[in-house]
């Protein structure tokens, strides 16, 4: 009389089973990928020299460039600096419709739900923003170039360098996946201090000291 032998079963998965091997091929693959959150925190280092090196070369040109003192001018206007007046703020009433829509966006606003259009708002006021600011550095750096004859001057100066590196950085982060989760909201925070502090020693100087004229 013969014993059957007893039926193979394959073996019972739990979740305290160690993995299976792999091949070695997919381990060497593996491990030649560099993990997302070192390849992020590389392109936001890289993102942030390059917006750093727009402010300097942007200081370094205004400084080294002779003063013309007179730009385009643009019609409606009275003078330049009533131009950069009022587009810089135009261009400060924009940003703060990015940073409310920013808010709503992220869920800041307790009861708001974030409409479908509110991403567009987002993105197209920023754009427009950064548009009307271009004839505005065009007449600083070109009709003044950087001064420092005294502490606005010189605040105003620095601040539309650094404006204008901060987007470049932030425009470079945007576009690459893998970035830290804080670098958009850092940047964007940056972006708003520096078009705050542009606005401040511009536009509301001029008009406390001219009243609000074209």
């Amino acid at each position: 009389m013969t014993i059957p032998k007893p039926e193979q079963r394959a073996p019972i998965a739990t979740p305290f089973a160690p993995p299976p091997a792999s091949s070695s091929a997919s381990t060497s693959a593996s491990s030649s990928e560099p993990p997302p959150a070192r390849t992020g925190t590389a392109g936001l280092l890289v993102a942030v020299t390059v917006g750093t090196l727009v402010s300097v070369g942007l200081g370094v040109y205004g400084r080294a460039h002779e003063a013309a003192f007179f730009a385009v001018s643009i019609a409606g206007f009275s003078s330049g600096t009533a131009a950069k007046a009022w587009l810089a703020t135009g261009a400060f009433v924009l940003v703060l419709v990015q940073v409310g829509s920013a808010m709503v966006m992220y869920g800041r606003f307790p009861g708001v739900r974030a409409p479908s259009w509110i991403g567009g708002l987002h993105r197209w006021s920023g754009r427009a923003a950064v548009l009307l600011t271009v004839p505005v550095a065009v007449h600083c750096l070109y009709a003044l170039g950087f001064q420092d004859g005294s502490p606005r001057v010189l605040l105003h100066s620095l601040f539309g360098c650094f404006f204008y590196g901060a987007f470049v950085a932030k425009m470079l982060v945007l576009n690459r996946p893998g970035s830290p989760r804080w670098s958009l909201p850092v940047l964007g925070g940056a972006l708003f201090t520096a078009l705050v502090a542009l606005w401040l020693t511009s536009s509301l100087w001029f008009f406390t000291t001219s009243g609000l004229t074209f």
